[in-house]
């Protein structure tokens, strides 16, 4: 059985309607940023409202993905390369239980 990318999914949705010409990098930068505020809102004033959280955070993901295909970036190698990073400025025996930066361990 053959089974679509979401990647594979957004660009044939994005083709249909003719909508790449309008997804610049910079663009996509500021959709990102203004559905993470959407998403933000959702938790605004104490109980989140889940229904709306999930749909914002299904933008705030979508306009990432977009975001990297645009880049020509495989979202989870740049996810993974940048833990790698993090994991070294956050060792476990430093780290752990607490939330302070790195600098600061």
């Amino acid at each position: 059985m053959y089974e679509v990318s979401v990647r594979d999914t957004l660009r044939q949705f994005m083709a249909e309607r003719d909508w790449q010409q309008f997804h610049t990098p910079e663009n996509l930068a500021k959709s990102v940023s203004i559905e993470a505020a959407e998403l933000l809102e959702c938790f605004q004033w104490g109980e989140a409202d889940l229904d709306s959280a999930k749909d914002e955070l299904a933008d705030v993901l979508t306009y990432c993905m977009l975001l990297a295909d645009k880049l020509d970036l495989d979202p989870d190698t740049i996810i993974l390369d940048k833990l790698a990073k993090t994991r070294e400025k956050y060792p476990v025996e430093k780290a752990r239980g607490t939330s302070v930066k790195y600098d600061q361990l």
